[in-house]
């Protein structure tokens, strides 16, 4: 029969909580209302309510186009979808200044119940029953509307695992394993509480400055309507729109980790905001990510501290998750919570933040589970670039057969040699000879290490890691 799913919700489950892979969910969806969520469906249903849009360039640079380098305006989606098709009545709206060939917009993370808080029988349309977790709708989800081009810099989402269900339109999927976050070159600025972002632009990586990128192992999957996307924890990802029109549907699903995660984060919050905080307001640093509410005081942040190591020690699982937690030099990281966002969100709570960047291994066990995860075609891996030619077989080919779900992107990932360049800091202070070849000299065209450099040392995924475990070893005491 047309409801009929080929995975219970007791397997779909099973398969989303120990999958450390990303996969593709086939045939899991036709029967949700959901699916009629297109942008024009959405329109009507909104009527002249305004959202906020993030306008980027579509022109691609050699640097990421962070939330702080875009530009923002309120509109409907009425608007929206008459900019998208060049209608003149766009002459004088809020788009007006943004002419569409050289621009995209995103109405990116719109909690459904905010946008349709007036209209709660929505949540209804959204079934994430079906994959195991009853009671979770369009209450617990996130609404992506944006036009061809719209991205999300690469970026770790620091909470749980990633359920997508993409409705309108294709997007394509760049992810990264856990373990090359080294090669990704993290970093918390700008600063948001629930990302670690990447100083790689993935689309045009500037290997100069970043030559570990190449060492990535990129894995790129083109989602369609009516498919699920299962990104799991701490997989780096960057998204495009690649149809004028794209609409997608997500929720974080929370994991039991979430403790310890969340007591790393607050460190990290306390270290950043301290530190940038101290910076001239006039040096015009836009260090905090626009959907942060507000750079909290030390004594806020404080006490979020102390709160996450108090739940840390209510959890009755905390020492469970500590007694498996693989050796410092292959642990995986921990996260969760059922938002992704800010506080201003629907009245979440401050969020938690895992960034260990060792390297991702599997126990035997992980492995034997791994080995029974039913792939075939209601479930396909996304697989590594360099698998795909060998692996065609473990491929699905799109309904309308113009697309596989693994694609290679003309050799974009190719590894390219290029030299390491050092960094020297450069003041006015004399330099200790230990410090310098006797033909070294400082010039000019030599940058100083700014607060940043020394932030992304400091916060530095390891380094907050092992500040965690000290701190909670000190309490435990």
């Amino acid at each position: 029969g047309e409801d009929v799913k080929p995975f219970t919700p007791e397997k779909t489950k099973e398969i989303v909580m120990s999958l450390q892979q990303p996969a593709v969910f086939c045939n899991m969806v036709g029967d949700w209302p959901a699916l009629h969520w297109n942008a024009k469906y959405l329109s009507a249903v909104l009527g002249g309510k305004k959202i906020q849009f993030r306008i980027g360039l579509k022109t691609v640079d050699l640097v990421p186009q962070f939330e702080t380098r875009c530009s923002y305006v309120k509109a409907t989606l009425e608007e929206f979808l008459a900019w998208s098709c060049g209608q003149p009545s766009c002459l004088c709206g809020p788009f007006s200044c943004y002419e569409y060939s050289k621009h995209w917009a995103y109405a990116d993370y719109k909690y459904i119940a905010r946008i349709f808080e007036d209209k709660p029988e929505m949540f209804q349309d959204i079934r994430w029953s079906d994959f195991g977790f009853p009671g979770r709708n369009g209450k617990e989800s996130t609404l992506w509307i944006g036009s061809e081009g719209a991205n999300t810099p690469c970026h770790l989402d620091s909470y749980g695992c990633n359920l997508v269900l993409q409705v309108q339109g294709r997007k394509r999927w760049h992810l990264f394993p856990p373990g090359d976050t080294s090669f990704l070159y993290p970093t918390r600025i700008p600063y948001e509480e629930s990302s670690v972002f990447s100083k790689v632009n993935v689309a045009n990586p500037d290997l100069k400055r970043f030559p570990q990128f190449k060492n990535t192992t990129a894995h790129v999957v083109t989602l369609s309507p009516g498919q699920v996307l299962l990104v799991p924890r701490h997989w780096w990802h960057y998204v495009e729109s690649i149809d004028p029109i794209t609409v997608s549907i997500n929720s974080w699903i929370e994991l039991d980790a979430d403790h310890e995660a969340r007591v790393e984060e607050a460190i990290t919050r306390m270290l950043v905001c301290a530190i940038k905080s101290a910076e001239n307001p006039s040096d015009g640093d836009l260090w905090l990510n626009p959907t942060e509410v507000e750079a909290t005081s030390h004594e806020i942040n404080l006490q979020y501290l102390n709160k996450a190591v108090s739940a840390y020690f209510k959890c009755p699982k905390a020492s469970v998750s500590e007694q498996a937690r693989p050796s410092s030099a292959a642990a995986e990281q921990r996260t969760s919570t059922s938002c992704k966002r800010k506080k201003g969100e629907v009245g979440c709570e401050a969020r938690s933040c895992t960034l260990l960047t060792h390297e991702f291994s599997f126990s035997t066990f992980q492995a034997d589970k791994l080995q029974k995860i039913p792939f075939g075609p209601h479930l396909i891996q996304v697989l590594p670039l360099s698998q795909e030619t060998s692996s065609m077989g473990a491929v699905a080919v799109e309904s309308d057969g113009r697309d596989l779900l693994h694609e290679n992107e003309g050799g974009h990932f190719r590894k390219l040699h290029c030299a390491r360049e050092q960094l020297v800091m450069s003041n006015d202070c004399e330099t200790p000879a230990y410090q310098m070849d006797s033909d070294t000299s400082l010039n000019a065209s030599q940058t100083a290490l700014s607060t940043n450099d020394l932030l992304d040392c400091l916060v530095n995924p390891r380094v907050i890691s092992l500040v965690a475990q000290l701190l909670l070893e000190r309490v435990r005491v």
